[in-house]
């Protein structure tokens, strides 16, 4: 689980980053935010499992 929170807190911090580029035209093919939301959602899973066993 904590390996799940470390990609939503490092894929966060890089959208972040990106949204604050100085060269508007320098985008990025990653999409961070998709990475976020899925690995907050693994998170969640893996530490609902982890309460229910």
């Amino acid at each position: 689980m904590g390996a799940f929170v470390a990609v939503a807190a490092g894929s966060g911090f890089a959208d972040w980053r990106r949204t604050r580029r100085s060269d508007p035209d320098r985008v990025g093919w990653v999409p961070w935010t998709l990475i976020q939301v899925m690995a907050m959602l693994a998170a969640v899973v893996t530490a609902a499992l982890a309460i229910k066993g």
